[in-house]
């Protein structure tokens, strides 16, 4: 995976010039002076909570299936050790600064500030401990004092995320809230409140969804999370403005110049061109081109490429100006179609077979009017037999199916897969795999383990976090 080790080039310069990270560097935070620009401060957390994301995605989506190495025995492909140094010192980096804007807002009685840096410190903390599982937090930017903070127990990360969604939501709908963001600086909601509270919401319905597997697991807490959360797809947070174009886009030029990457799996190629579900995913031309000979094929995980030179497009991957990979495409954190896939799990689970079976297709319907589908296409695959099932046969695995094609390349879905025991049809182990089984947790990075080894947990990439036992 060429973005782990070429990125970590660009981590060390932002390891140089970045002495304001508490947890990353000795140096004196100027952050922590009397006036912080609380807006740039914003500006920054909301730009990169996205991008944490993409980094995150860029190991996960290996593990999912949606892209593969066209390497033989890839790193990520086959389970072997990687380092997210770049995931891990981004999401940090965005940590350190939303507690710099939290304390600071505290102290000013800037309570707008305050409710969104709870939001986004939940949201970037949930994605850490469900790639990591205990990861430091309660010791990690008190700088000078705490040099080699050590791990919080994720059990309890997991309870703070709640807890922090539930003090930012009750901060948003206070009146000194009002019109207290600087909107220009807010990427991902420009400003507007409400906005934030269904984002606060939509979050705590994906992680009390999460914990399925568990006796605490209520579907009625879900469900009214989601009655709070988002009704149409101009609710999603996410950013659509980059200084120079979105990171997939890059990596698709990256690839057309043959810095390969971003190939895409035989899984979720098989999973959208008819081969494993029986009927095609218009969605499919949308975020890759056809083959040389005029189809859709992936690259089998693990097996790599698959043509005579390097040249022959007989693999499928994210190609120039497609949907995900266009210069100026979306780079998602939550969104609607997911809210109405968490709906359906929930309902389901607690038998409220119409609630469900609507919201199962609502979610498709609303992946597919963001991706542009045309009309008619999407009335064509929603009334397929093999989709429009009707509410008495709808089940966790097509719901589950239906989530994994709309959540492409976002992390969550390796938090869905590991909860469900990838338990979709056809999801086999990789080729030249590394393990006996799949994989359940990310390897630590490098510049944890050498910076803060003494705390830094032992852990197998085989061991279940908390919520997936």
């Amino acid at each position: 995976m060429k973005k782990y080790f070429n990125l970590i080039y660009l981590m060390v310069i932002v390891a140089l010039i970045s002495g304001c990270k508490k947890y990353l560097d000795i140096n004196k935070n100027p952050n922590a002076s009397t006036d912080p620009p609380i807006a740039g401060l914003l500006a920054n957390t909301t730009n990169l909570s996205p991008y944490n994301a993409y980094y995150l995605a860029s190991l996960t989506s290996y593990y999912t299936q949606y892209l593969a190495s066209p390497s033989v025995d890839g790193t990520a492909d086959t389970y072997q050790q990687s380092d997210p140094s770049t995931a891990w010192g981004s999401i940090y980096n965005t940590l350190t600064d939303l507690y710099d804007m939290n304390k600071f807002a505290q102290a000013n009685g800037l309570v707008a500030y305050q409710g969104v840096a709870d939001i986004l410190t939940a949201y970037n903390l949930s994605i850490a401990s469900n790639a990591w599982g205990d990861i430091p937090y309660s010791e990690a930017f008190l700088g000078g004092a705490k040099l080699a903070p050590k791990y919080d127990n994720q059990k309890g990360i997991y309870d703070t995320c709640l807890a922090l969604i539930d003090r930012g939501i009750a901060l948003l709908k206070l009146p000194a809230a009002t019109g207290g963001l600087d909107a220009p600086s807010d990427f991902i909601h420009g400003g507007n409140l409400t906005s934030w509270v269904k984002t606060a919401f939509a979050l705590k319905a994906r992680l009390l969804n999460q914990v399925s597997k568990r006796p605490t697991y209520n579907a009625t807490s879900v469900l009214a999370a989601v009655d709070n959360a988002y009704t149409s797809n101009n609710d999603d947070a996410q950013i659509t403005a980059f200084e120079v174009r979105n990171p997939w886009a890059q990596d698709a030029r990256d690839n057309a110049n043959l810095v390969l990457d971003v190939w895409l799996s035989s899984y979720f190629v098989n999973a959208t061109n008819g081969k494993t579900y029986g009927v095609f995913d218009p969605r499919l031309p949308l975020i890759t081109n056809k083959t040389d000979s005029g189809d859709y094929r992936g690259t089998p995980n693990g097996a790599g490429y698959q043509g005579t030179r390097n040249t022959d497009h007989v693999q499928c991957y994210l190609d120039v100006g497609k949907w995900y990979s266009a210069d100026n495409s979306p780079l998602m954190m939550l969104t609607n179609s997911e809210v109405r896939f968490i709906e359906a799990e929930a309902a389901l689970r607690a038998g409220q077979l119409d609630r469900a079976y609507n919201a199962y297709l609502a979610g498709i319907r609303a992946n597919m009017v963001k991706l542009n589908v045309a009309q008619a296409d999407t009335t064509l695959y929603l009334s397929n037999p093999a989709v429009a099932v009707g509410k008495n046969n709808l089940t966790l695995k097509l719901i589950m199916k239906e989530k994994y094609v709309a959540c492409f390349l976002q992390p969550v879905t390796w938090v869905d897969m590991r909860r469900f025991d990838y338990n979709y049809q056809s999801f086999a182990l990789p080729v030249n795999v590394s393990l006996s089984t799949f994989i359940r947790r990310a390897d630590y990075p490098s510049t944890e383990t050498t910076r803060n080894g003494a705390n830094v947990p032992a852990y197998q990439r085989t061991d279940h976090l908390w919520w997936d036992q």
